[in-house]
């Protein structure tokens, strides 16, 4: 039987506000979801631990971890993480869901790719890898199935629930480490892995898109292992003539045996990645590729507990283009056969215990995964594409529609599929029907009218209404009172979609001129500006100034501006002008006297007596060589007849 169908938490609201829709993925550590935040009105892919793990501290720490960890990734290829939670024995992550499809569905349908889909699903890749590497974290489950496509084309990477600092040293037994079939040599021998087991593992996912086919096949784990071990990844051409030998170099170079052979991270393939691209023909980039090797894809360690359903949502990437129209392809080769058991060398004591302890971790050949018999049939992906795409995706898998529910959603467009009834992914029994959910577009709001409402109640209010609170700028306003709204943008009344942003104007209360206190004492200042509903303050230290001591020199509200009632205005009080040497200005020019003095902070004042013709200082009020306020007025006279 389906055991999906009737998972006990479909259907359930978990931590009061993601409602748990449909199972669309399963792992040896968690199972993943798709829900819907109630809250925000977003689909989303929700990971749940299996509650077993849960109670053991250790792995609730592992799973905390990766939320931290991802949230530190705000990559446009990594799938982020929105919230990190638990409720009962349910410990969970929030993360982007992406309507399309995983790399291995690609794989599986297409079988090899063209060398420019290849590269444009690659560098992708590479540029979130180089991103968590520079971050100071490695992926070490590196496949295709945590490589997520979304029906537009964009390219993620999910999955970083194995991530571990790069300094850290684990042990292959200890944890699930990766498919067996993109493990680095050091990962299976000594259980260790940094950033170029990363690397191994995108080499050995270009193999695979360049031909169709794993690089090491083998009819156990065991035998997939022990090559990995001991045998170099072939160059691709030889699996597919006509490959450029520049795809080679890019494979053979990640999948270097040793580390210190590789790029030593991401970034750097990247880098070898672009440089390989930049050197290919269009004629190269678009060859249509025979499907080489394409049965050696059902080996035994395809076999994933991974419902066929991708997670995480698409984010806009500026630096990415996908192209995957690819043409059709003929059919598949026939599968050469694996080598028997009996035909490997014995490997090391060492490497047995590896082998062993690797194997216990993913429990393959366990028989823990089931398979259909053909009595189900798949409901394929059908969220973000029109009623009549989905109708035409149903037809094709021999399931037919039930019905049409539609719905207002602010997250698919109006006319797009966002749910179906079993959801995609989920199996129907023979050739049954299914039930769409169509979207109506977004549900119109109406802008409620919040005119005269203290900020927060007006807040609250188009909260409720299912707008959000946006920008608040203040005003001045005679007719409402201090810290209400006095308009929004749009006005009450519009119409607009949920969660739009609403700005809104604060009144700062009637509009209070300022007077100047500038020269006044400092208590009849502070009753002049208090008289009119300000607040004042007094400046720690006093300055020099022409004003008399303990008058007011300055204020921090300019005199003739507006203020708020309740503003406060700062007074800095006056410790009386300086005294400055005053300079002697006897026998000059009266011009050349009066600038000198004017040069020293005085003022000039010029005394000529009665039929006086001289221009030349007599005398000055002010001695020189002794001081006198600065500002003050000194007089100087000319010589009389």
């Amino acid at each position: 039987m389906d055991t999906t169908l009737d998972d006990p938490l479909v259907g359930r609201v978990l931590d009061g506000r993601y409602r748990i829709d449909a199972r669309i993925a399963a792992g040896g550590m968690a199972t993943v979801y798709r829900a819907l935040d109630t809250r925000l009105d977003r689909v989303l892919a929700l990971k749940i631990m299996h509650p077993a793990l849960a109670a053991e501290p250790g792995f609730v720490e592992r799973f905390i971890r990766e939320a931290k960890s991802v949230a530190r990734l705000a990559h446009p290829n990594v799938v982020a993480v929105f919230d990190q939670g638990a409720e009962g024995p349910y410990v969970y992550l929030a993360m982007e869901y992406v309507s399309g499809c995983t790399l291995r569905d690609v794989l599986r349908e297409r079988g090899a790719l063209q060398p420019r889909a290849a590269l444009d699903i690659l560098e992708p890749v590479l540029a979130a890898l180089g991103a968590a590497h520079r971050a100071g974290f490695v992926h070490r489950d590196m496949k295709p199935e945590n490589v997520l496509i979304g029906d537009d084309g964009r390219v993620k990477v999910a999955d970083f629930g194995l991530v571990r600092s790069v300094d850290t040293v684990t042990s292959t037994t200890g944890a699930v480490l990766g498919t067996v079939s993109y493990l680095a040599p050091e990962q299976i021998e000594n259980g260790t892995a940094d950033t170029r087991a990363d690397v191994y593992a995108c080499g050995v996912v270009l193999y695979e898109m360049l031909t169709g086919g794993k690089p090491h096949s083998g009819g156990t784990p065991a035998q997939v292992l022990y090559r990995h071990l001991n045998e170099d990844v072939p160059a691709p051409s030889a699996a597919v003539p006509g490959l450029p030998a520049a795809l080679d170099g890019l494979v053979a170079t990640a999948t270097a045996r040793s580390p210190e052979g590789r790029p030593e991270d991401a970034v750097a393939l990247l880098g070898l990645a672009r440089g390989a691209r930049a050197g290919l023909t269009d004629a190269e980039l678009d060859a249509v590729p025979p499907q080489a090797r394409a049965g050696e894809r059902s080996s035994a360690e395809d076999r994933t507990g991974v419902i066929p359903r991708p997670m995480g949502v698409p984010a806009h990437n500026p630096h990415h283009t996908s192209r995957l129209e690819m043409p059709p392809v003929p059919p598949a080769a026939p599968a050469a056969p694996a080598p028997a058991a009996s035909r490997l060398r014995a490997p090391r004591r060492g490497v047995l215990l590896a082998l062993a302890g690797v194997l216990l971790a993913l429990g393959l050949g366990a028989g823990v995964w089931y398979i259909s018999s053909g009595q189900f049939t798949q409901v394929p992906p059908v969220l973000g594409k029109t009623e009549q795409q989905a109708r035409d995706r149903l037809k094709e898998a021999g399931l037919g529609v039930k019905g049409v529910d539609r719905r207002f959603s602010s997250t698919f467009e109006r006319g797009t599929v966002m749910d179906s009834d079993p959801a995609p992914g989920q199996q129907v029994r023979g050739n049954g029907s299914v039930t769409l959910v169509v979207s109506r577009g977004p549900e119109i709001v109406s802008v409620p009218g919040v005119k005269g409402k203290p900020l927060e109640a007006a807040r609250a209010e188009l909260t409720k209404a299912g707008l959000a609170p946006g920008m608040v700028t203040q005003a001045f306003s005679a007719d409402v009172p201090q810290g209400s709204v006095i308009s929004t943008d749009p006005a009450a009344g519009q119409k607009r979609a949920p969660d739009t942003a609403v700005a809104l104007v604060v009144s700062k209360g009637r509009p209070v001129p300022v007077p100047s206190t500038v020269g006044m004492p400092t208590d009849q200042a502070r009753s002049v500006l208090e008289g009119l509903g300000l607040k004042v303050e007094t400046a720690a230290e006093q300055v020099h100034s022409l004003q008399p001591a303990g008058r007011v020199a300055n204020q921090s509200v300019a005199a003739g501006t507006q203020a708020a009632a309740g503003d406060t205005v700062t007074l800095t009080v006056s410790k009386g002008p300086r005294q400055v040497p005053v300079p002697d200005v006897r026998g000059r020019n009266v011009d050349d006297a009066r600038k000198t003095l004017e040069a020293a902070g005085f003022q000039v004042k010029v005394d000529r007596p009665f039929l006086s013709f001289s221009d030349t200082v007599d005398a000055q009020s002010v001695p020189g060589g002794s001081a006198a306020p600065e500002g003050s007025t000194i007089t100087i006279r000319t010589k009389g007849l």
